[in-house]
């Protein structure tokens, strides 16, 4: 992509934030939306729960991220909670298409890259999914089935709309891995249940590559599954981080426990989704850190 202006909703996440510094890096100019009053000219102000964002501040970029939500696994799923992850997430995405379809064709917006997760496809088990699965049964895969619906406006109006359907990401400083290194450089690191559900995962290297290659290349639209070609099993990621990390890994957290401590935020931990980045591969896109040994190092 040529030198772009690009705004990006959730720029202070783990995801967004690198983002950011990858394309600030490369010399594009980079809008950041902000809940509170603009403190600067490449700050546009938003409530994603409320449902609102000032549209001017959309006005002639090229592109829209949106990255925004309340962390799914920031805390226990109350019914508080679980309407709180919808409304950052459903209304954020709603604001920001309604937005971006009403700005004149000449200021309005190229593309529009909408976050979305592999909890779209819900439960997996062994069998291996990519796009063209249909969505799954509970609450996460209702929840992204209306996230990238919110987005409806801007692809009407004629916007190549994307939807980055992430994974675990593997990150050091934050997210679910952020937990995980502390517990295995203690020592404290083991299977969750019985190891054998599959966890699909992503280095945070290679998913803000993906990100910049769904914005740079024209023609590209729909849902596009950001996790590595190969998913493994949690017992295998525990030998993984047991291996880079020279500590042990001996302990497990059985699956009753985790359930009576998370509530049914476990059928996330404990479920299996095993889901291949099909379209991203036959775009052209090349991970590279495709196994879990090597994300893990870049992580660290």
């Amino acid at each position: 992509m040529e030198r772009s202006r690009i705004a990006v909703a959730g720029a202070s996440g783990l995801i967004g934030s690198a983002l950011v510094r990858s394309l600030t890096a490369d010399g594009h100019e980079v809008r950041r939306l902000v809940r509170g009053a603009p403190r600067s000219a490449d700050e546009v102000r938003w409530d994603p729960e409320r449902g609102s964002v000032d549209a001017d501040g959309l006005a002639g970029c090229d592109a829209v991220v949106n990255l925004a939500g309340a962390g799914v696994g920031d805390r226990r799923w109350t019914p508080a909670y679980k309407a709180r992850i919808r409304a950052s997430r459903v209304r954020g995405t709603a604001a920001l298409a309604e937005a971006v379809a009403g700005l004149a064709g000449d200021v309005r917006p190229r593309v529009f890259v909408n976050g979305s997760a592999i909890g779209y496809y819900g439960e997996t088990g062994d069998r291996a999914v990519d796009e063209s699965a249909p969505a799954g049964e509970g609450f996460l895969p209702r929840l992204c089935v209306e996230w990238e619906a919110a987005a409806a406006p801007a692809r009407e109006a004629g916007v190549r709309t994307v939807f980055a359907r992430t994974g675990l990401v593997v990150a050091g400083g934050a997210g679910a891995w952020g937990r995980l290194f502390p517990l295995f450089r203690a020592g404290l690191g083991g299977r969750l249940g019985d190891g054998r559900q599959y966890w699909s995962f992503i280095a945070l290297h290679d998913e803000v590559a993906a990100l910049r290659h769904l914005l740079d290349t024209d023609g590209l639209s729909g849902p596009f599954n950001l996790t590595s070609p190969h998913p493994v099993t949690n017992r295998e990621i525990t030998e993984a981080m047991a291996r880079v990390l020279r500590r042990p890994a001996v302990f497990a957290v059985p699956a009753p426990v985790l359930r009576a401590v998370l509530g049914e935020m476990a059928g996330d931990v404990l479920g299996s989704a095993r889901v291949l980045p099909a379209r991203l591969l036959e775009s052209g896109f090349r991970f590279a850190f495709p196994e879990i040994e090597g994300a893990v190092r870049a992580a660290l």
